[in-house]
């Protein structure tokens, strides 16, 4: 899945023109309950001003509160010029680069901006990913790296008619053994199905049902 899938775009986006000051940018961020806003030259991508850099400004500036929200313009304190994305990353990548941002921005070749994705989305992603918010059978297992072993998971799945809610894998350390956690709907024969996985040598580490 790439950036722009998840990507809220600009007629949805609460963004700032950079000429605008730290009040109505502060008044913004409140009235809709958001920790960032993007700033923009025109139509320009040119930065992020957040909550928190205002009030971290305001107490290093060293004037009235008045003086530094009327007085100051957004341009003065916007960040991460150089951070956004093209919307042709992997959306998993975008995690890392959100840890410590609120929302990246979407840009296209020009500097135009295109939109935004927020820490939110993404975790939504994982969330969606993971079945997280659908009830069920989460089986975490480990199998030996070898060619077809998640074709001959389905193969046993199908069999059993198991609804498949998510399937996520890792590699272990040794990159031999991949770690698989599939999340199936509660069935009566979900016992049957988890013997007829380890019969073909799907190795259980945990069953929980949430």
């Amino acid at each position: 899945m790439f950036v722009k899938s998840i990507m809220i775009p600009k007629f949805k986006c609460v963004t700032i023109q950079q000429d605008e000051n730290l009040k109505s940018a502060l008044e913004t961020l409140e009235a809709n309950h958001i920790d960032g806003l993007p700033v923009l030259n025109g139509e320009k991508y040119a930065g992020v001003v957040t909550r928190y850099r205002i009030y971290q400004n305001f107490f290093n500036s060293g004037v009235e509160k008045e003086e530094y929200l009327t007085q100051t313009l957004v341009k003065d304190i916007a960040a991460y010029q150089d951070k956004y994305l093209e919307g042709s990353e992997i959306f998993e990548k975008t995690l890392m680069e959100l840890k410590d941002f609120p929302l990246l921005a979407v840009v296209d070749s020009q500097n135009k901006f295109l939109g935004i994705v927020t820490r939110f989305d993404v975790m939504e992603q994982f969330q969606s990913a993971f079945g997280v918010n659908r009830p069920g059978i989460r089986i975490a297992f480990t199998s030996v790296e070898t060619e077809g072993r998640i074709a001959r998971l389905a193969e046993i799945a199908h069999h059993f008619h198991e609804h498949i809610i998510s399937l996520v894998t890792f590699d272990e350390t040794d990159k031999l053994v991949r770690r698989i956690v599939l999340k199936v709907e509660k069935k009566d024969n979900v016992e049957k199905f988890i013997k007829k996985l380890e019969e073909h040598g799907f190795r259980i580490l945990d069953i929980n049902e949430d």
